[in-house]
């Protein structure tokens, strides 16, 4: 089975975060589907079956299936794109998380997601310990998210990542601030998913869109993710839909040797 490990967000290289994708033309066991994500052991393993007139897709972290994760559907696209599908503009997938449709523009691959606000919370003195600085403000999706302060404040951002895994809200915890640079910045930590920091988390802007879009008055918003290796995100805001594009770089091809 050919295996292709893609860089999405990224403008280069070794940019962005890794996506592990597996075109294929009939699902294997979902046990086989979660060590192969094991096995690969990046932040997320995608699965595709064409189906009709577009995909089925799923994820998988080396902790289990998720309901959606946005680079590796980019990372997908740009598979199908580039190795499946000649001149494709549109590709239509079907997840746990809907129908999920990414247009190709020339280099960019523009996803449409389901908006979700978050909802403000009261901060706990647990989640202050866990993520090592006081938050401005709290809120709750499928996610915790801390608003801070300023920039530096999520780039220099020490959390304690057991600590994390222990809080009883949330299956990952984000952190934002406004930038003077881009719109608004982020990190993102999926302890609880054996995925210590994600380098750039699609699915998170679900809820950053939203949220900033408000904040700042404006639909149209460029995003930085501040891990080490760094991803650029240019987001819009559509009501109960939002739009991540990004571009992807190719960094490998193989093959996985299974007897399924």
């Amino acid at each position: 089975m050919k295996y292709y490990i893609v860089d999405a967000f990224a403008e280069k290289l070794f940019e962005g975060n890794p996506a592990g994708v597996c075109i294929m033309k009939e699902w294997l066991p979902e046990e086989v589907m979660r060590k192969i994500a094991i096995e690969n052991n990046l932040s997320e393993t995608a699965f595709a079956v064409k189906e009709k007139d577009g995909y089925r897709l799923r994820w998988f972290t080396p902790g289990g299936e998720i309901d959606l994760c946005g680079h590796a559907t980019l990372a997908t696209a740009y598979v199908i794109a580039n190795f499946y599908e000649e001149n494709v503009e549109a590709i239509k997938f079907q997840t746990m998380s809907g129908e999920l449709i990414v247009l190709k523009k020339d280099e960019l691959y523009e996803m449409d997601f389901p908006s979700k606000m978050p909802e403000k919370i009261a901060l706990t003195e647990q989640m202050v310990e866990a993520i090592g600085i006081e938050p401005a403000e709290t809120y709750l999706g499928r996610d915790l998210m801390f608003v801070l302060e300023k920039e530096e404040d999520v780039q220099n951002a020490n959390p304690d990542f057991s600590k994390i895994k222990d809080l009883p809200d949330g299956l990952g915890v984000l952190i934002t601030a406004k930038s003077k640079k881009y719109d608004f910045v982020s990190r993102c930590f999926f302890p609880k998913l054996n995925v210590n920091e994600d380098p750039v988390c699609g699915s998170a802007h679900c809820n950053f869109i939203p949220f900033w879009a408000k904040r700042l008055g404006k639909d149209e918003m460029v995003a930085r993710q501040l891990s080490d290796r760094g991803g650029t995100l240019y987001c819009k805001s559509f009501g109960d839909r939002v739009k991540i594009s990004g571009s992807a770089v190719l960094y490998a091809i193989a093959d996985i040797l299974i007897n399924e």
